[in-house]
């Protein structure tokens, strides 16, 4: 099978149904049309499907060659973002506030399209074929889903893509090690007592306290973590007080953890909580510190990489795979998927310097790709499919 031609006689259905997806954003755990929109298309092509959640869909293919009896999944991510769509163009959001600022909706439809070429070849390969059709990953949840109901029990390897502004459209990156930093999501609660600001001594000031909690937090970097890791710790939120003459009795604080590997991660939330506790108490105030593990460190199998550049390489050339794509401290739930199986993560570019909108970075209101990144992205996804199935 010729992949790059069979995907290039899909390019009208491919682009019209990203279109579609684009100007019908939903956002995080609400994908309701998008969900129905994948599953119709699944329907027509006699393709079977579970129903993952509420807007998650799994459909599965099974390989009528002999051989091997493994099995591959591939997900994509289906969820659009709270942001206005300033771009013009004949294509853009219908809904207001909402847009697919972030690539997802190229995600579905290259998934998509590869789903329906590799069910018209099952006797190209053996084993089996899963196609994740994800919801909520901007929120951290879709993944996690997947996992808790069992759907990568039975998984020998895991493989996803981004589409990615800043790599020109045409080049592949499939870089070794850490990709994307962890995320979790924390909240601190002070716990003071209110009085008068003229008598602060018959308080409890949760203000003050939450203050030197959140300068004593930006030491653990600095100073408590060996300089040789990398790790961030951020503070968004800090309310307190409800008047200019009252001791604030509570306060609250928001915040996040970023890392590329669990060790650092883990004692860097330790420290968060330990100092908040600490802090409130020196103030004479209580500190509740509670935690979200919105995603894990993705870190890319050495193995699954080398696997995956072998496969793409055979399709587009070594001269248009990037090995050395820099790792973000911006978070990717498809970790979630690597800490249960081998697997790698890929980015396609989708940047054209004379598509002023799509060198725009990610979740700008004025996001766009070159479509044909959708032709390359369904391209991996069967390459890399039918080349860890027949050739592993």
């Amino acid at each position: 099978m010729n992949i790059l031609n069979e995907v290039e006689k899909l390019k009208e259905f491919t682009i019209k149904n990203r279109r579609f997806l684009h100007e019908n954003p939903e956002p995080s755990l609400r994908e309701y049309e998008t969900a129905k929109f994948i599953q119709n298309i699944l329907k027509e092509n006699n393709i079977e499907f579970v129903k993952v959640g509420d807007t998650g869909t799994l459909a599965t293919i099974k390989g009528e060659k002999k051989g091997n009896n493994k099995t591959i999944f591939l997900r994509s991510d289906i969820d659009a973002l709270e942001i206005e769509d300033k771009k013009i163009c004949e294509y853009s959001s219908k809904k207001q506030g909402l847009s697919h600022a972030c690539g997802h909706d190229g995600h579905a439809t290259s998934l998509l399209t590869a789903c329906i070429i590799l069910n018209n070849n099952r006797d190209k390969f053996s084993g089996t074929i899963k196609f994740a059709f994800q919801q909520a990953e901007e929120i951290g949840r879709g993944a996690k889903i997947f996992v808790k109901d069992g759907h990568l029990n039975d998984v020998d390897l895991s493989f996803g893509i981004h589409l990615d502004s800043s790599i020109q459209v045409g080049k592949v990156g499939l870089t070794k090690g850490p990709a994307n930093a962890s995320c979790d999501i924390f909240k601190i609660n002070v716990i003071g007592e209110s009085a008068h600001v003229c008598a602060p001594h018959k308080g409890k000031d949760a203000l003050v306290a939450a203050s030197n909690i959140v300068t004593s937090i930006q030491n653990i970097v600095a100073r408590q973590l060996n300089p040789l890791k990398e790790g961030l710790v951020g503070i968004g939120v800090l309310r307190a007080g409800t008047r200019y003459n009252i001791i604030a009795n509570d306060a609250y604080i928001e915040g996040t953890v970023r890392a590329f590997d669990y060790e650092t991660r883990e004692y860097i939330l330790k420290k968060v909580e330990e100092i908040s506790k600490l802090t409130a108490k020196i103030h004479n105030c209580e500190a509740t510190f509670e935690n979200y593990n919105a995603a894990n460190p993705l870190i890319n199998n050495d193995e699954a990489i080398e696997l995956s550049i072998e496969a793409v390489t055979e399709l587009i050339g070594a001269e248009n795979i990037v090995t050395n794509v820099p790792k973000t401290l911006g978070a990717e739930d498809f970790a979630d998927y690597l800490a249960v199986t081998k697997g790698c993560f890929a980015r396609i570019g989708s940047r054209n310097e004379d598509k002023p909108y799509t060198t725009r970075a990610h979740h700008h209101q004025e996001f766009d790709i070159d479509e044909r990144s959708l032709l390359v992205a369904s391209s991996v996804y069967i390459k890399v499919a039918l080349h860890f199935l027949n050739n592993v």
